[in-house]
C-alpha cells in the first residue's frame, strides 16, 4: 500500500468540489497515500479532451478521481471518463459530481466509471472504497500499466487530422481479433501501433511477437512461423516450435509481409481461415489462438495485381486497415514528437537538455524526414547525447542531406513537388515566427489573409500547433507581392 497513489483530477476547479475531497483526505488520520492534485478548466477543450490522460500518467495513480461540478455538460464529461479508461484500462476511475440526475450516474457507470461520490463527503464513507480498490490492484496490474505507458497510446504523438483518423481506430479494433494491415513507409510506426493494439486489446497478458519477414531467408521463413519436427530436413536434430505457438494467445506481428513466399502465403492463409497449421516433417495438424496483424511499407493491392502477392490472403488480412501518413505531410506533428524525444533521451541520459531553440525547430520543420518518425527520433536522441546545453541549437543537429528524386520525375511533377515543399515550409515558418496568429503571418507574406488561409488548409497545416512555440528570431521573407 506504501506504493500506492492517488490523484484528484479536478476539471471544474471554481466549484470547490476538488478542494472540499482534498481537504476531506487531509483531515483523515486514515489516509497515508501521496495525494496528487491537478486542477484544469476543461469544460470545452477538445485538445485538454486528448491530452487528459496523458496528463493524468505523468503522476502515474492507482486510482483517478475525476471530479467537476453537473454544470459542466454531460457529454463532456463522458468524453473525458472515455479518454481516461481507455488508456488506463487496469487503473480504477472514481467519479465526484454534485447534483447529477440518477439516470446520469447510471449511464456514467455503465461507461467504465468504477464508483460515483457525491457530496457531503464522508471519510467514513470514502476510505473502505479506497482501500478495497487498491487491494484489488494487484502488482501484475500496475506493470500492466506501465507496459502501457511505455509502449501504449502514449507513445503515439500527432495531433494532424490525417494521423488522427487513423490512430483513434486503434481502441476500437483492439476490442476484436479482428486482423489489421497497417501499411505505410519505413519509421511511421507500424509497431509501436502493432503494439498499442495488443496492449489495449483483452490478450494484453500474452505474448506479442514481432516478426520481420523481410529480414528472414525465404527458405527458413516457413520453418521459424511453422516450427518443424526432428528429421524434417537435413541438420533438423530435434523438433522446434513456430512462432506462431509461440505466440498462443497473444499477438503475431508480421512486418514486410509482401517478402512472403507463395508456399508460405498458402499455409497463412489456411491459418488465417482454420487457425490450424501443419509444422514442416508432421503429419499432424496443430491449433493455436493467435490474432494477427501485419504490415507493409509498401501497397500490397499494387502486389496483388502484379502478382508477387495472392488475393485471397490480402482480403483476409485487409478486414482493418491502418494507414500511417509520412512525418512530412504532417509536419505540424514535429514540435511535439521533437519535444517528446528531447524529454525521453534527457532523462534517459541523465542530460540537461530542455529546449529547443527557434531556429532548430524551423530546421527539424524544413527537412523532409525520408526516415519518417525514426529518423527524427535519432536524429534528436544524437543531439541530446552529444550536448551538453539545456537549449538545443541548429549546430547540434545533424541533417542528412536530402536526396534528389527529381531524375524520375517529369518538369512538371519535379515543379509540382518543389513549389510544394516551398509553400510549406514558407507558411510553417512564418507561422512559428509569429506564433501561430495567422493574421500577422499574412502580412508578413504580404498576402490577404484569406489568400493565405487557403494555402494553410492546402497543406493541411494546423496553426494552434505554433501558438505555444518560441518565436524564431529569423522569420521567412517574402518576395511576393500581393495577390
Amino acid at each position: 500500500m506504501k506504493e500506492s497513489n492517488l490523484l484528484l483530477l479536478d476539471i471544474n476547479p471554481t466549484s470547490g468540489l476538488g478542494k472540499t475531497l482534498q481537504e476531506t483526505f487531509n483531515a483523515s488520520n486514515g489516509l497515508n497515500i501521496p495525494l496528487n492534485c491537478k486542477s484544469m478548466e476543461m469544460e470545452t477543450s477538445h485538445l485538454a479532451t486528448r491530452d487528459i490522460a496523458k496528463i493524468a500518467s505523468t503522476f502515474r495513480p492507482d486510482i483517478i478521481f475525476l471530479i467537476s461540478a453537473y454544470a459542466v455538460r454531460h457529454h463532456v464529461y463522458y468524453t473525458l471518463l472515455q479518454s481516461l479508461i481507455t488508456v488506463f484500462t487496469k487503473i480504477p476511475v472514481i467519479l465526484v459530481m454534485d447534483k447529477c440526475p440518477d439516470e446520469e450516474i447510471f449511464d456514467l457507470l455503465k461507461a467504465g466509471a468504477t464508483d460515483f461520490i457525491t457530496p457531503p463527503f464522508k471519510s467514513a464513507d470514502i476510505l473502505p472504497r479506497i482501500w478495497r480498490l487498491l487491494e484489488q490492484n494487484t502488482p501484475a496490474e500496475r506493470i500492466h500499466q506501465t507496459l502501457m505507458e511505455k509502449i501504449g497510446l502514449q507513445q503515439i504523438i500527432g495531433k494532424s487530422p490525417a494521423f488522427l483518423a487513423e490512430i483513434e481506430k486503434i481502441p476500437l479494433v483492439a476490442k476484436s481479433d479482428v486482423t489489421v494491415l497497417i501499411t505505410g513507409e519505413t519509421g511511421t510506426g507500424k509497431e509501436v501501433c502493432a503494439r498499442a493494439i495488443h496492449y489495449l486489446s483483452p490478450r494484453t497478458y500474452k505474448p506479442f511477437i514481432p516478426v520481420n519477414c523481410g529480414a528472414i531467408p525465404t527458405e527458413l521463413l516457413e520453418n521459424e512461423l511453422f516450427g518443424h519436427k526432428t528429421g524434417a530436413f537435413t541438420g533438423a536434430t530435434s523438433s522446434q516450435l513456430g512462432l506462431i505457438q509461440e505466440a498462443d494467445g497473444g499477438t503475431l506481428f508480421l512486418d514486410e509481409i509482401d517478402s512472403l513466399s507463395a508456399t508460405a502465403q498458402i499455409k497463412l492463409l489456411r491459418f488465417l481461415q482454420e487457425k490450424e497449421y501443419r509444422p514442416l516433417g508432421s503429419p499432424k495438424v496443430c491449433k493455436a489462438d493467435v490474432r494477427i496483424i501485419t504490415a507493409s511499407n509498401i501497397k500490397l493491392e499494387d502486389a496483388v495485381k502484379t502478382g508477387k502477392f495472392r488475393q485471397d490472403v490480402y482480403y483476409r488480412l485487409n478486414i482493418v486497415h491502418l494507414i500511417l501518413p509520412p512525418l512530412r505531410e504532417r509536419r505540424h506533428d514535429i514540435p511535439l514528437l521533437a519535444r517528446h524525444f528531447l524529454t525521453k533521451y534527457a532523462e534517459e541520459y541523465n542530460k540537461q537538455a530542455a529546449e529547443l531553440s527557434p531556429d532548430a525547430l524551423q530546421m527539424l520543420l524544413l527537412h523532409d524526414w525520408p526516415g519518417n518518425v525514426r529518423e527524427l527520433e535519432h536524429v534528436i536522441e544524437r543531439a541530446v547525447v552529444l550536448s551538453n546545453q539545456r537549449i538545443l541549437g541548429k549546430n547540434d543537429l545533424v541533417l542528412p542531406s536530402p536526396e534528389s528524386d527529381m531524375q524520375v520525375e517529369s518538369f512538371q511533377e519535379a515543379k509540382k513537388r518543389v513549389i510544394a515543399q516551398f509553400e510549406t515550409a514558407y507558411i510553417q515558418g512564418l507561422l512559428l515566427a509569429h506564433q501561430g496568429n495567422i493574421t500577422k503571418a499574412a502580412q508578413a507574406a504580404k498576402k490577404n489573409r484569406r489568400a493565405f488561409w487557403q494555402l494553410i488548409r492546402k497543406h493541411h497545416i494546423n496553426p494552434e500547433s505554433y501558438k505555444t512555440l518560441p518565436h524564431s528570431t529569423n522569420p521567412p521573407q517574402s518576395k511576393e507581392k500581393e495577390q
